[in-house]
Protein backbone atom coordinates (compact mmCIF):
# COMPACT_ATOMS: atom_id res chain seq x y z
CA UNK A 1 0.00 0.00 0.00
CA UNK A 2 1.06 3.40 -0.94
CA UNK A 3 0.97 6.38 1.65
CA UNK A 4 0.59 9.60 1.00
CA UNK A 5 3.49 11.55 -0.67
CA UNK A 6 5.42 13.43 2.42
CA UNK A 7 4.53 16.90 0.74
CA UNK A 8 0.39 16.25 0.94
CA UNK A 9 1.18 15.05 4.86
CA UNK A 10 2.95 18.39 5.27
CA UNK A 11 -0.04 20.24 4.26
CA UNK A 12 -2.37 18.31 6.21
CA UNK A 13 0.51 18.81 9.00
CA UNK A 14 0.28 22.55 8.87
CA UNK A 15 -3.23 23.11 8.17
CA UNK A 16 -4.23 21.32 11.21
CA UNK A 17 -1.20 23.05 13.48
CA UNK A 18 -3.11 26.55 12.25
CA UNK A 19 -6.81 25.60 12.23
CA UNK A 20 -5.98 24.36 16.01
CA UNK A 21 -3.88 27.59 16.50
CA UNK A 22 -6.64 29.99 15.52
CA UNK A 23 -3.85 31.31 13.22
CA UNK A 24 -5.79 30.06 9.88
CA UNK A 25 -5.82 32.60 7.43
CA UNK A 26 -5.76 35.21 9.50
CA UNK A 27 -6.24 38.57 7.20
CA UNK A 28 -10.03 36.62 6.67
CA UNK A 29 -10.49 34.91 10.03
CA UNK A 30 -8.26 36.80 12.67
CA UNK A 31 -11.76 38.80 14.29
CA UNK A 32 -13.43 35.56 14.66
CA UNK A 33 -13.00 33.07 17.31
CA UNK A 34 -14.17 30.28 14.89
CA UNK A 35 -12.84 27.16 17.22
CA UNK A 36 -15.83 26.90 19.02
CA UNK A 37 -18.16 26.64 15.94
CA UNK A 38 -15.84 24.36 14.07
CA UNK A 39 -15.18 21.44 16.99
CA UNK A 40 -18.74 22.20 18.60
CA UNK A 41 -20.39 18.33 17.04
CA UNK A 42 -16.98 17.59 14.73
CA UNK A 43 -19.46 18.47 11.76
CA UNK A 44 -18.10 21.41 11.28
CA UNK A 45 -14.57 20.44 11.86
CA UNK A 46 -15.01 17.35 8.84
CA UNK A 47 -16.75 20.06 6.72
CA UNK A 48 -13.62 22.14 7.03
CA UNK A 49 -10.96 19.02 6.24
CA UNK A 50 -13.13 18.01 3.56
CA UNK A 51 -13.04 21.35 1.49
CA UNK A 52 -9.29 21.47 1.95
CA UNK A 53 -8.99 18.09 0.83
CA UNK A 54 -11.20 18.34 -2.23
CA UNK A 55 -9.64 21.52 -3.15
CA UNK A 56 -5.96 20.17 -2.52
CA UNK A 57 -3.94 19.53 -6.02
CA UNK A 58 -1.09 17.29 -6.14
CA UNK A 59 1.11 17.08 -8.82
CA UNK A 60 2.80 13.63 -10.56
CA UNK A 61 5.79 14.29 -8.22
CA UNK A 62 3.62 14.29 -5.30
CA UNK A 63 4.00 17.53 -5.10
CA UNK A 64 1.38 20.37 -3.50
CA UNK A 65 0.76 22.60 -6.21
CA UNK A 66 -2.01 25.15 -4.44
CA UNK A 67 -1.81 24.81 -0.53
CA UNK A 68 -2.89 28.68 -0.26
CA UNK A 69 -6.21 28.04 -2.05
CA UNK A 70 -7.17 24.75 -0.02
CA UNK A 71 -6.51 26.82 2.91
CA UNK A 72 -8.70 29.78 1.75
CA UNK A 73 -11.45 27.74 0.64
CA UNK A 74 -11.52 25.93 3.92
CA UNK A 75 -11.29 29.15 5.65
CA UNK A 76 -13.98 30.71 3.64
CA UNK A 77 -16.03 27.92 4.72
CA UNK A 78 -15.28 28.85 8.84
CA UNK A 79 -15.65 32.83 7.80
CA UNK A 80 -19.55 32.51 6.81
CA UNK A 81 -19.99 30.15 9.27
CA UNK A 82 -18.82 33.23 12.18
CA UNK A 83 -20.28 35.73 10.01
CA UNK A 84 -23.89 35.63 7.93
CA UNK A 85 -23.32 38.65 6.05
CA UNK A 86 -20.06 37.10 4.48
CA UNK A 87 -20.03 36.60 0.66
CA UNK A 88 -18.29 33.04 -0.55
CA UNK A 89 -16.88 34.46 -3.62
CA UNK A 90 -16.71 32.77 -6.17
CA UNK A 91 -19.54 30.42 -4.23
CA UNK A 92 -18.68 26.88 -3.90
CA UNK A 93 -19.04 24.32 -6.25
CA UNK A 94 -20.27 20.60 -5.26
CA UNK A 95 -17.47 19.20 -5.47
CA UNK A 96 -15.39 21.24 -3.13
CA UNK A 97 -18.21 20.30 -0.14
CA UNK A 98 -18.22 16.79 -1.08
CA UNK A 99 -18.37 14.40 1.92
CA UNK A 100 -16.36 11.12 1.14
CA UNK A 101 -18.31 7.87 2.08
Amino acid sequence: MAHLPEDVRASFRFFAFYLANDTLVMDLLEDFDYRPVVMAHGSGLEQVFAIFANVLDVNESGEVTNYGDAEYRAAQWIRRCCDDSYKVDPPFAGWELDLPP
